[in-house]
């Protein structure tokens, strides 16, 4: 009862984050040092983090039943504690970023894994030659799934990265963390879910259409072994930041419950974007 309250009460938080989000980019001339500043300042404390998403649909490579066929949507805001600048030109932020799986085909249609993703942290705008070319970031991270016994699974890390735009359309991202493991069900959590992450995004001059690939590097002596994440959006109306939205999943750690068994999933439905580009 007290998860659904959390998650309703998180959904009215999200509709107030959305009502503010904008999605039409400023013109690239203007991502220079002043109007950044300026634009940090005054944007809204409270908004969108990463990707918020609800989507559907099934394993590739198994056939489809109503326990490997499910609903997953992520929640994910933050909330500015600076006004302006601190030190070294950073803003302190608090986030939190839920993702849950729900298996809506199934008798009751059970949220049967949960995952809560608190963190605060720093991010720094960077700039070259007076332009804006996206940001760094150093966060503390919690990560867990509130629930006890054998079921309980969770983790901290100290993660930092940068988002940097190498043009107004493409986006590199890279994050590495350093992990500090309490949850005694997960010690072995970074051999699945991952010791650092790397990726692109791309997004159309209109903002209309993007895509996106992020690789997860598992802590194994093979150097393939990573999780891979497929992602592309097409905005629905002109005016607004909601998308048609794919999903492919393949790897492991997708949820804390089962962060050892592989996944390979296919999943289809709606996006809501940060203004920009996208965190991860």
């Amino acid at each position: 009862m007290k998860t659904k309250i959390v998650i309703l009460l998180l959904s009215v938080m999200l509709g107030a984050a959305f009502a503010q989000a904008q999605i039409v980019a400023p013109p690239a001339e203007s991502f220079n040092t002043d109007s950044v500043r300026r634009a940090f300042d005054k944007q809204p404390y409270f908004g969108l983090y990463k990707d918020n998403y609800f989507i559907f649909g099934p394993p590739i490579g198994h056939k489809p039943t109503a326990a490997n066929t499910n609903v997953k949507f992520q929640i994910s805001i933050s909330q500015r504690l600076t006004k302006s600048t601190l030190p070294w030109g950073t803003y302190l932020y608090l986030f939190y970023t839920q993702k849950v799986f729900w298996n809506v085909l199934q008798n009751s249609m059970p949220m049967t894994d949960l995952n809560f993703n608190p963190g605060i942290g720093l991010a720094k705008p960077l700039f070259v030659r007076n332009r804006y070319i996206g940001k760094a970031f150093m966060v503390l991270e919690h990560e867990s799934n509130g629930r006890d016994s054998i079921d309980s699974r969770s983790w901290n890390r100290l993660s930092f990265g940068a988002n940097i735009m190498i043009t107004p359309n493409v986006l590199v991202h890279g994050k590495f963390w350093i992990p500090i493991v309490d949850g005694q069900n997960n010690q072995n959590i970074t051999k699945y879910a991952g010791i650092y992450q790397f990726g692109f995004q791309w997004m159309s001059d209109d903002r209309r259409f993007n895509a996106s690939i992020t690789t997860v590097r598992r802590a194994k002596w093979n150097p393939f072994d990573m999780n891979t994440i497929l992602e592309f959006g097409v905005r629905l109306f002109k005016n607004d930041n909601q998308y048609l939205f794919f999903q492919y999943y393949n790897g492991y750690g997708e949820g804390l419950l089962d962060y050892k068994q592989f996944h390979s999933q296919f999943r289809v439905g709606l996006q809501i974007k940060p203004r920009l580009f996208s965190d991860f």
